[in-house]
């Protein structure tokens, strides 16, 4: 199994955690005295199940078991895999540090962290894209 895949399904195990635990915190009753940021993680909640665990776990996958491109370079740019794991998570813990920044003090501009945030994890979906495409193919040549 490549180094990457392993971080990507590592990652993705933590974020699984990180999510069931948020979860288990938004779903107490509000008589329950938590800090007012928790209570503004539902949308984090979401982001930290969607793309911390599911879409890393599915590029691991991807970046593991898709057809290889040459035998000389079987999964493409590696190095364009790490840039996509790396924006991908700062991109992910931007949006879980920034949303109940946000919600909790809009006054003050704490909105760039979540613009930045969408940002990063656009590019890693794009670069992720650009790096398995050429795996999706009819028929491995020998090449």
């Amino acid at each position: 199994m490549p180094l990457l895949t392993r971080w990507y399904i590592k990652s993705a195990l933590t974020y699984l955690v990180a999510a069931l635990v948020l979860a288990v915190l938004l779903a107490l009753p509000n008589t329950i005295n938590l800090p007012s940021f928790v209570r503004y993680m539902n949308p984090a909640y979401f982001h930290l199940f969607l793309v911390g665990w599911v879409t890393q776990m599915i590029f691991g996958v991807i970046y593991w078991m898709f057809p290889i491109i040459t035998r000389a370079r079987p999964r493409g740019n590696e190095q364009i895999g790490w840039v996509s794991y790396t924006f991908l998570n700062v991109g992910l813990l931007l949006r879980v540090i920034g949303e109940p920044l946000t919600s909790t003090s809009p006054e003050a501009g704490y909105g760039w962290l979540l613009a930045v945030s969408a940002l990063l994890q656009w590019l890693a979906a794009v670069l992720f894209v650009y790096l398995a495409w050429p795996r999706v193919k009819e028929k491995y040549r020998g090449e």
